[in-house]
């Protein structure tokens, strides 16, 4: 009877938590191929033909709307099509953006979406959209929203590989009195066209995925060699803002998770280590470097490979942690990772999640506003059915939130 109580009493004070994050939190989910809301703690669908999401939706900065990309499950007479759609919560109308667009972003503080077409750079006040450039193969909003970095991929002539470029695009607000694509863009470095970093040595054809420190003065990417080629090896890297100076800092791989920058401090984190995971879940270590010291230091033990991480704050982390291992076929056989808290300085590092046999932890997220920690419980690395997970920061309380998800964004 004692032990009954106990239970019942634990349940009361845990249930709290969850339903008072709950009611702090928005999230925008896909499930089963519609587009899902949490708010309030009520679940709602709001779209009503199933369709291909091959993004996560994003919320706008106010909160009000939420950006979403869907491939049409009836459009078979084009090998793809991706539409860019926005969600408004206060008229419960959607609108289209574009019948083919591609990498929608919000504007960091305005609800003002940039999209590409092609190589074209276009922005959409929600009614119409503009051409802003031309030639641009991945960009990134300034967190000021007044333009953007912009990059140009290498391409092959008779006499080699040329550079890629990096541009400053400055973004005139009077949308409808742009006569130039050409006249708001500047030179904001040229990338050499070999980096050599350590051992690797790598051509460079794209810089991709640009994030900005936190006091804007840094801007990390990636620089990418051929296609192929990329799947094992590339170099993340960091240009000051005004393209004065440029540093390639580490090898990683694409598809495990981007690098990030602490909260409040000019520290980069990311996963370093070439080697596409097929070839073994291995040498893949949580390292951070500090600018502009450019210094870096490895926080994961021996025996032990990271899959994806979270600041916690600017002195810890949580990284999704499995024992070193071969590939299998069988995805039964592969590892399935935990979730550790690494505080930097402190030599011990805590195991704070304990999946079941036959599931692994994922994808970790920490939310500051609310003080919980959130990941992905899935049965192997590519498994796209998989439930929200939330608990306390240190991974106490642990709760199911969302069951049988994909792509989510949060709103606080």
């Amino acid at each position: 009877m004692r032990k009954l109580i106990s239970i019942l009493l634990l349940v009361i004070m845990v249930i709290p938590g969850l339903a008072k994050a709950e009611s702090t939190l928005n999230v925008a989910f896909i499930r089963d191929g519609y587009l899902w809301t949490l708010m309030n703690g009520k679940e709602e669908k709001i779209t009503t033909k199933a369709a291909i999401y091959h993004y996560d939706p994003q919320w706008s900065p106010d909160g009000k709307w939420i950006l979403y990309q869907i491939e049409p499950k009836e459009n078979t007479n084009v090998d793809f099509q991706n539409e860019i759609w926005v969600y408004s919560l206060e008229t419960k109308q959607h609108k289209r953006i574009t019948p083919d667009g591609a990498n929608p972003k919000w504007s960091p503080v305005e609800n003002i979406v940039a999209f590409k077409s092609g190589r074209v750079l276009n922005v959409s006040n929600l009614d119409t959209f503009y051409n802003i450039a031309l030639g641009v193969d991945d960009y990134a909003w300034f967190p000021d929203g007044k333009s953007f970095i912009g990059s140009s991929s290498a391409s092959l002539h008779p006499d080699g590989w040329t550079n890629p470029k990096l541009y400053k695009i400055e973004l005139n607000k009077d949308f409808d009195s742009v006569t130039s694509l050409t006249e708001g863009v500047k030179p904001l470095y040229t990338i050499p066209s070999e980096i050599k970093k350590g051992d690797v040595n790598l051509l460079a054809i794209n810089a991709s995925d640009f994030h900005f420190s936190p006091d804007a003065q840094w801007i990390s990417f990636i620089v990418s060699p051929t296609a192929s080629w990329s799947m094992d090896s590339n170099l993340v890297g960091v240009i000051s803002a005004d393209g004065k100076m440029f540093e390639a800092i580490d090898e990683i791989i694409l598809h495990l998770d981007s690098p990030k920058w602490a909260p409040k401090k000019n520290l980069l984190g990311y996963i370093s280590g070439g080697g596409r995971i097929v070839l073994g879940f291995k040498e893949k270590d949580m390292t951070i470097t500090e600018m502009p010291a450019f210094k870096s230091m490895n926080l994961t033990p021996a025996s032990f490979a990271e899959l994806g991480f979270s600041w916690r704050d600017d002195d810890s982390l949580v990284v999704s942690r499995v024992k070193e291992s071969e590939w299998s076929n069988d995805p039964a056989k592969r590892p399935n990772p935990s979730l550790y808290l690494i505080k930097m300085g402190e030599p011990m590092q805590i195991q704070i999640s304990h999946p079941p046999k036959g599931y692994g932890d994922y994808q970790p997220t920490y939310i500051k506003a609310i003080k919980k920690l959130t990941w992905v419980r899935k049965k192997h690395l590519t498994d796209s059915s998989q439930n929200l997970w939330m608990a306390d920061a240190d991974g106490k309380n642990a709760q199911v939130w969302l069951e049988r998800i994909s792509g989510y964004d949060f709103y606080f």
